[in-house]
């Protein structure tokens, strides 16, 4: 992509409603437009982004046997109604009618909807169990939307369900997935710990929050300094591993969390199976959600400077920038489009900035949008067939020879703290 044609519209002040960094920067940086309150449109950058966290989901979910599927996000009042969560939800819950004076609501989560499916198609011990998850936009009226993607009012959610034939399977399928949310925020590069935490209005015996590391949290956590097991504040000792040291507090912004459901859904709504011995039992749920938007913020919480976003390598909407600082120069210009096209060839998502600017605006926009890597062509590194490398994450440069671009990107790739 070459930055004449990429639409990423930047902005060079702080936009007042923006509270935190992530907020700030995904405005500045062009992620993000806000169409109304707690509503948002991703522009390209941002959408490159949530795409790559969504392809991370599906491939881990995919690799622990899920099936993806797409479920209404309109969503029928009587379901609700069979649970009592109609009556239990409150304001939060987007309800209207349709022309036949039926009740709907906008779903803020699918318990109900995924139950009344299974309900009606898996009738055996044979069909069970089954993970079946979506990546859907949910819907949740908050009464003061802030802090941009973090607590939104529309907002991308991938949630998995599960069903099991007992709690044992249950249990095993929990721990499958625990371990499938591990390797979810270690490839995104992301520095998270698991909670302990309460199930609240999605029910269920025993849950686990996800949350990214970050100063800027709004959750506190304590977490073992011996076995690094998270428990919430007002937990003073590790149950883990028996240590008596001081647990550590930090804070952290949830991305995900899981819940052992039980039977709370499948007993409500007569979801029943048949089982060997030719009895008829509730089936055994599990639920998993992840935010997809709110990973994205929790990011760009997690990893900032005052220049700007500092995206981890699996992130980052694209790798590398090249910057040739003078775009008159008719022999920078044709090094800087072929340097592009060999690291095309190569793999690597490449932005060209090709904008007649001056220097120092191209190396502040860059800092911006966070690319991890910026290859810069100058008078210098021309006349001695170099480059000019600068890694995002830590500022740092070096020269190259031209002809080590290839080996040098991986080697960065290969060292990044974020990958």
């Amino acid at each position: 992509m070459k930055m004449s044609n990429l639409f990423a519209p930047t902005m060079k002040e702080s936009p007042t409603e923006a509270e935190i960094a992530s907020h700030n920067l995904m405005l500045r940086a062009g992620l993000i437009r806000q169409l109304s309150s707690g509503i948002y449109t991703y522009l390209p950058l941002g959408l490159k982004t949530l795409n790559k966290i969504s392809c991370i989901v599906r491939e881990e979910m995919d690799r622990v046997g899920g099936q993806e599927l797409l479920m209404p996000a309109m969503q029928p009042g009587e379901l609700w109604k069979e649970t009592g969560r109609w009556d239990v939800y409150g304001p939060e819950l987007v309800r209207f009618r349709d022309r036949r004076k039926r009740d709907f609501c906008l779903g803020p989560t699918h318990e109900e909807v995924i139950t009344d499916l299974v309900r009606r198609e898996l009738r055996s011990y044979r069909d069970l169990p089954v993970l079946l998850y979506q990546i859907q936009v949910k819907f949740r009226d908050e009464i003061r939307p802030r802090f941009g993607v973090m607590r939104s009012r529309e907002f991308i959610m991938k949630d998995l369900y599960s069903f099991d034939t007992d709690r044992e399977g249950m249990q095993n399928t929990y721990e499958i997935m625990y371990e499938a949310y591990c390797r979810v925020f270690e490839r995104c590069g992301l520095q998270y710990q698991a909670v302990r935490a309460d199930s609240g209005v999605i029910g269920g015996d025993l849950s686990h929050e996800f949350l990214i590391v970050a100063q800027s949290g709004e959750e506190k956590m304590m977490v073992c300094r011996a076995c690094k097991a998270g428990y919430p504040e007002e937990e003073v000792s590790c149950s883990v591993c028996g240590t008596t040291s001081a647990l550590e507090e930090k804070r952290g912004i949830e991305v995900g969390h899981i819940f052992q459901l039980g039977t709370k859904y499948s007993q409500a709504m007569n979801a029943l199976f048949v089982d060997k011995d030719g009895s008829e039992k509730p089936i055994i749920m599990g639920c998993y959600g992840i935010g997809i938007g709110r990973t994205m913020g929790a990011a760009i919480e997690a990893y900032h400077d005052e220049h700007g976003i500092q995206w981890p390598w699996n992130l980052a909407p694209y790798q590398v920038c090249i910057i040739p600082v003078h775009v008159r120069t008719a022999e920078m210009v044709k090094i800087a489009e072929t340097l592009y096209n060999t690291l095309q060839e190569a793999g690597y998502e490449c932005v060209l900035d090709d904008r007649d600017l001056r220097a120092g605006h191209k190396f502040k926009d860059a800092d911006l949008l966070g690319f991890p890597v910026q290859l810069i062509l100058g008078d210098r590194s021309l006349k001695n067939n170099q480059l000019e490398v600068k890694i995002r994450s830590s500022d740092e440069r070096v020269d190259i020879n031209r002809e080590d671009v290839l080996e040098t990107l991986e080697s960065i790739r290969k060292k990044s703290v974020h990958i």
